[in-house]
């Protein structure tokens, strides 16, 4: 229930952000640029946020750290809000409070993982955390149709009021949280923080090499591919020629193509060997991204954003099981954290995107990145061997 409330927020914020600016800078020669970018510098802080985070979550309460960070969020939240109400908001202030947002979430993102391995025996693992999908995939699916009808009838200010509140309601979720399966460690305060790094670090690139490897490949659906979602503002308008409620169709529709990934991984497990699921799920992405882009009827758009968010769900789910289980707890955290490094690249290939976008068109910049993702993934299924055969 908490998760479901922090993803339902971070999805209305994506949506309602990203409108916003589109608005506030319409008629600009940077507006792609802009747009892409204001949704995408949320990421920069896992570059530097995450490693230290998840040393934090190996030595801290997770529970506790996650709450009070929530709570700050809120006020966040409600302050951006005020700055929509009293209509002195600006374009900087839109890129400001993406970023210190970024920095809450890039601190909580790998606690609230952990949380659920702490939460279950390891056999239920998957289940679990296919489950949790649900979370992301249902608010995905409700959020931005529900944030698209307010900004068209009664504007900004409610959606960003209403994500204020989703962060108070994660944290009344988690007060009566218990983590039975929690293994503190043993003397923590001994160690010193960067020595804690070095540790999680050694693990990935000696311990399981293997976990080294998925990050790699996550690298592709993380950066490369999903900042095609903070295109559908322009993509929405120049090529579907609608406005901002379709927009939030579009998004919505994410959220049901996810959905039936987690439900049927929750309900039936994996069928296939998941080094192969993370690796087919990886190169159905980018081939969905292709025709994406050449989607110019409505229904057929959403029929392929649908598809193109099945496989990236399955992705991340069965990518986020396999490393779950192969790290111990009291390394948990920081390596959940590391995962999450990559997010951080997503703000550079989102530049890189928006420009390529703004000299071309959306429809030439979109099947270029799904074309990228492609070549890329095929090479690296030739290489990855472990992967192919992890079950």
């Amino acid at each position: 229930m908490g998760n479901f409330c922090a993803n339902g927020a971070q999805w209305l914020q994506l949506l309602s952000v990203g409108w916003l600016v589109q608005e506030l800078t319409e008629g600009a020669s940077s507006l792609a640029l802009l747009v892409i970018t204001v949704q995408a510098v949320n990421t920069l802080p896992s570059l530097v946020v995450s490693p230290w985070s998840g040393v934090l979550g190996d030595r801290v309460d997770r529970r506790k750290l996650v709450m009070g960070i929530q709570l700050f969020m809120a006020g966040m939240a409600f302050f951006f809000a005020l700055l929509v109400l009293r209509e002195w908001v600006q374009v900087w202030h839109a890129f400001a409070y993406i970023l210190i947002s970024g920095v809450c979430r890039s601190m909580i993102q790998p606690l609230r993982q952990a949380l659920i391995a702490n939460t279950v025996p390891r056999e239920a693992l998957g289940n679990a955390l296919a489950t949790n999908v649900l979370t992301i995939t249902s608010t995905r699916l409700i959020g931005p149709f529900v944030g698209g009808i307010l900004i068209a009838t009664l504007g900004f200010f409610w959606n960003f009021a209403v994500e204020g509140l989703l962060y108070l309601g994660m944290v009344l979720a988690f007060l009566p949280m218990r983590t039975p399966f929690y293994r503190p460690r043993a003397a923590a305060s001994r160690k010193s923080f960067l020595s804690d790094l070095k540790e999680g670090i050694r693990y990935i690139w000696k311990g399981e090499r293997v976990i080294f490897q998925l990050m790699i490949l996550s690298l592709i659906p993380n950066v490369l591919l999903h900042p095609v979602w903070f295109m559908f503002p322009i993509f929405t308008v120049e090529v579907l020629q609608r406005g901002p409620d379709v927009g939030g169709y579009l998004l919505a529709v994410t959220g049901l193509g996810g959905l039936l990934a987690a439900l049927a991984i929750a309900s039936v497990g994996f069928v296939f060997k998941k080094g192969m699921v993370v690796l087919g799920a990886v190169i159905m992405s980018g081939v969905t991204v292709v025709l994406f882009a050449q989607a110019q009827w409505l229904p057929l758009a959403l029929l392929v954003i649908g598809a193109m968010a099945f496989f990236q769900s399955a992705f991340r789910t069965t990518n986020s099981t396999l490393i779950q289980t192969l790290v111990p707890d009291e390394l948990r955290s920081r390596v959940t954290s590391l995962q999450g490094v990559g997010r951080g690249l997503v703000l550079f290939t989102s530049l890189l995107i928006g420009w390529f976008i703004g000299v071309t068109s959306v429809t030439v910049g979109i099947t270029v990145v799904g074309l990228t993702g492609l070549v890329l993934t095929i090479g690296l299924l030739l290489i990855l061997g472990r992967v192919r055969r992890l079950e």
